[in-house]
């Protein structure tokens, strides 16, 4: 590894990933790095953490920080769930079929 590889990997700060549910209503979401794509029924967020897919009831997305990474969806949540490593290019490219 030279001195370059070395210094980008110093300077990239990882947000860290919290997911906070409040009464199956109210979902805020820190560490996102991307919202693929989003319907009343359900969001594919990229996170820190891998993708996160949000399945509900008139989910509305209520706030959006980019600068933050942080997400705020209103709605009633019936499941979250995270798409593991092997599975990530699978579920974006579905999704990404699937909302063109």
């Amino acid at each position: 590894m030279n001195y370059y590889d070395n210094k980008e990997t110093v300077n990239r700060v990882q947000t860290e990933h919290m997911v906070k549910l409040n009464n199956r209503k109210n979902l805020e979401i820190s560490g996102v790095k991307e919202v693929d794509s989003f319907d009343n029924e359900e969001f594919l967020l990229e996170t820190t953490m891998g993708y996160l897919i949000i399945r509900g009831q008139n989910l509305q997305l209520k706030n959006l920080d980019v600068t933050e990474g942080v997400v705020t969806i209103k709605g009633k949540i019936y499941e979250l769930s995270y798409v593991d490593e092997q599975q990530q290019e699978k579920a974006k490219g579905f999704f990404s079929k699937l909302f063109r």
